[in-house]
């Protein structure tokens, strides 16, 4: 929800505590409430990405989602964090730090070990097909000896649609990017398809091993 129902904090108990992503639609966080006094004093966790609630929590948003102008939250990775491993927009990081360049511009770097292993960040956003037919995705990367995985897969950036269900429709990619290499733009035009609904986009390097650095990521309307 966006904000905690008013009916979950009269049945909470004086003392008693909540766990609850709160927040936008594709942009929230899960955060530790406690009830002191009658009000709800809280502790801020970690961003996440929760289904949606329904009935009158999801209608009566203030702040609604855009699915006719999809866009990625936080990715020049600039916005500020107490946790370099908690990245601000972004959810469900797996073997990641925030590192800082000498002209103090920041970026994301994941590294891996064990081939299969998770080494990802992940953002949900908005989209509808019947309004949006071509996306342009765009990063910067630097790769460190990445080794793929038997099928293939190595570091990359990866949106994959899904329709109203929401049931996967089909994924696309910038990559994938193997062996090692500087710093270098890349960016590619993308169909939507007519039946998506929203999107996830990934970064990292989805199961292979190496060193993968990304900045500037990002999702537009070309």
């Amino acid at each position: 929800p966006e904000k905690v129902p008013q009916p979950l904090v009269e049945q909470l108990r004086e003392g008693g505590r909540m766990i609850i992503p709160v927040g936008e639609r594709y942009q929230q966080t899960l955060y530790s409430f406690t009830k002191q006094n009658g009000e709800l004093q809280q502790e801020a966790l970690r961003p996440t990405l929760f289904v949606p609630m329904t009935g009158t929590a999801e209608d009566t948003r203030s702040v609604k989602p855009d699915p006719e102008n999809p866009q990625i939250v936080n990715g020049d990775f600039e916005s500020p964090s107490d946790d370099e491993t908690l990245i601000p927009g972004w959810y469900y990081g797996r073997q990641l730090e925030l590192e800082v360049q000498a002209d103090g511009t920041q970026f994301v770097k994941f590294t891996n070990r064990e081939l299969g292993r998770s080494s990802h960040l992940l953002q949900g956003l908005a989209l509808d097909g019947r309004k949006v037919s071509r996306l342009k995705l765009s990063a910067k990367t630097k790769v460190d000896n990445v080794k793929p995985m038997q099928n293939g897969r190595a570091a990359a950036m990866v949106i994959t649609f899904y329709d109203e269900k929401p049931a996967e429709a089909e994924s696309n990619w910038l990559g994938p990017y193997r062996g090692s290499n500087g710093w270098q733009a890349d960016q590619k035009i993308i169909r939507v398809p007519r039946d998506a609904r929203e999107a996830i986009v990934r970064v990292g390097l989805l199961g292979a091993t190496g060193v993968a650095t990304f900045d500037d990521v990002s999702v537009s309307i070309p």
